[in-house]
C-alpha cells in the first residue's frame, strides 16, 4: 500500500504519475530491498572468558545469557507491539546500535543503557549481542543510564521528571549540575520537576497522553488541587487547547477577585489585636477575612510541631 507523504494529499503513486509507476516500476518488478540486506556482523569480537583481554573501547559480542537487565532502569514499561517491530528489524538488519554494559565481578554483564534493544534481541532469537563495555561504579552507572535514557528514549513527561529527581536524590546533583548533565536549560529541568507536584490523577493523565505538558504547566499555576482536577477533566472532555484553558482560569480568577472585593471589609481594631497575639506564635503566618455581617475565616499556617506545642503551652498558661 502506498503511503501518503506528510503534509501532502496525494499518494506516492499519484506523485509518480498515476500510471502504475510505483516503487516497483522504478526499481524493477518484484524488487525486494530487504532481501538484499544482510544483518550487521561484528567479526572476532566475541567475549569468551573473563580472563580474556578486552579493549573496552571496542564493540564486543557478548552471549545474551551473560547479560542481565539494569536494576536502575528509569523506564517502567515497554510497549510490546513496538518491541515486536524492533525484533523484526533486528532479524532483518541485525542490531545496528550496540547496547552499553558494565562487567560485574561474577563475569556477567549488566546493562547501562539499551534494555529495549536487549529485550527485542531476545525476542528476535539472538544468542549474542554487540555491546560497549564500560567500567563504572553503581553511582556512575545510574547517572549514565538515566542521562542516556533521557536523551535517547521516548520517555513520557512523568518518567523524565522522575528520572531527574533520581539524579538529584541518588547522585546528589544540583539543578544546575543536572541541567549540564542532560544538556537542558535549568528552567526546563525545574519545570519538569514541578510536574511531580501535581495531583496523582493529573500525573496519570499526563503519563498516558490525555494531557500535554503545556496544559500541565498551566495547571501548576492553579492553587487548589480540587480545582486542578476539575480543570483537567474539562480539558479532556472538551478538548481545550492550552490557550482556552488559560482563558478559563482567567475567568475563574476574575470572578473570585470580584467576590472577595465585595465581601472584604475593614476589620475592627480587636481583630488586629487577635492577629498580633496569635501571629507571634506562628511567625505571623496568619490571615483573617470578615464580611459585613461579621462572618469570616481565620487561617493559620504553621511550619513545625514545635510551633503548635508552643502555642498550646501559651493557651494552657493563660487558663483560657
Amino acid at each position: 500500500m502506498s503511503k501518503t507523504p506528510r503534509g501532502l494529499g496525494k499518494s506516492l503513486d499519484d506523485l509518480l504519475g498515476g500510471k502504475g509507476k510505483g516503487l516497483e516500476a522504478l526499481l524493477g518488478t518484484g524488487s525486494d530491498m530487504n532481501s538484499a540486506r544482510k544483518p550487521v556482523e561484528y567479526i572476532n569480537k566475541t567475549v569468551v572468558t573473563e580472563e580474556q583481554p578486552q579493549n573496552t573501547a571496542d564493540i564486543m559480542l557478548i552471549p545474551i545469557d551473560m547479560i542481565e537487565p539494569n536494576p536502575f532502569q528509569p523506564r517502567s514499561a515497554f510497549d510490546q507491539v513496538a518491541l515486536e517491530e524492533l525484533a523484526d528489524s533486528i532479524r532483518t538488519l541485525g542490531l545496528i546500535q550496540p547496547i552499553t554494559v558494565r562487567r560485574k565481578s561474577n563475569g556477567r554483564y549488566q546493562i547501562i543503557s539499551g534494555e529495549r534493544r536487549y529485550r527485542a534481541s531476545r525476542i528476535a532469537g539472538l544468542t549474542e549481542m554487540p555491546a560497549y563495555i564500560r567500567e563504572t561504579d553503581d553511582r556512575g552507572m545510574l547517572e549514565m543510564a538515566i542521562v542516556e535514557n533521557i536523551q535517547r528514549e521516548n520517555l513520557d513527561p512523568i518518567e523524565i521528571a522522575l528520572s531527574y529527581q533520581r539524579l538529584i536524590d541518588e547522585c546528589s546533583l544540583t539543578h544546575e549540575q543536572l541541567a549540564a548533565r542532560v544538556g537542558k536549560k535549568r528552567a526546563s529541568v525545574t519545570n519538569y520537576l514541578r510536574l511531580l507536584d501535581l495531583p496523582a490523577k493529573i500525573q496519570h493523565d499526563l503519563k498516558v497522553g490525555l494531557l500535554s505538558v503545556g496544559h500541565a504547566k498551566v495547571l501548576l499555576g492553579v492553587e487548589y488541587g480540587e480545582l486542578q482536577d476539575m480543570l483537567c477533566d474539562l480539558v479532556i472532555k472538551e478538548g481545550l487547547s492550552v490557550r482556552q484553558l488559560e482563558e478559563k482560569i482567567r475567568k475563574i480568577e476574575k470572578g473570585d477577585k470580584a467576590k472577595e472585593k465585595i465581601q472584604e471589609q475593614d476589620l475592627p481594631e480587636e481583630y488586629f489585636r487577635v492577629l498580633e497575639i496569635v501571629g507571634k506564635y506562628f511567625d505571623n503566618s496568619i490571615s483573617l477575612k470578615r464580611n459585613s455581617g461579621g462572618k469570616g475565616t481565620m487561617t493559620i499556617h504553621f511550619s513545625s510541631d514545635e510551633e503548635i506545642h508552643r502555642f498550646l503551652k501559651a493557651l494552657e498558661a493563660s487558663s483560657i
